[in-house]
């Protein structure tokens, strides 16, 4: 990757505040912002988690209740 497209990607990281920048001298410093990843984490990935998770315990729980009617 040339060093042109790096700095186009990193510009629209900082514009999709992903990333953020501080300056110390000379020196241009970016940093990753996990506030707005946590954000979407919360909003999407946690709500469709919760389903999933309860899906596996009560498949879990199947299968326990199964192996044990046949020992």
């Amino acid at each position: 990757m040339q060093r042109q497209s790096a700095t186009q990607h990193i510009d629209i990281l900082i514009d999709a505040i992903l990333v953020t920048v501080v300056w110390r001298g000379r020196e241009k410093l970016h940093f990753i912002n996990p506030v707005p990843i946590y954000e979407v984490y919360e909003r999407w990935v946690r709500k469709f988690e919760q389903n999933r998770l309860r899906f596996l315990h009560d498949l879990k729980e199947q299968l326990e209740g199964e192996n044990d009617g046949e020992t």
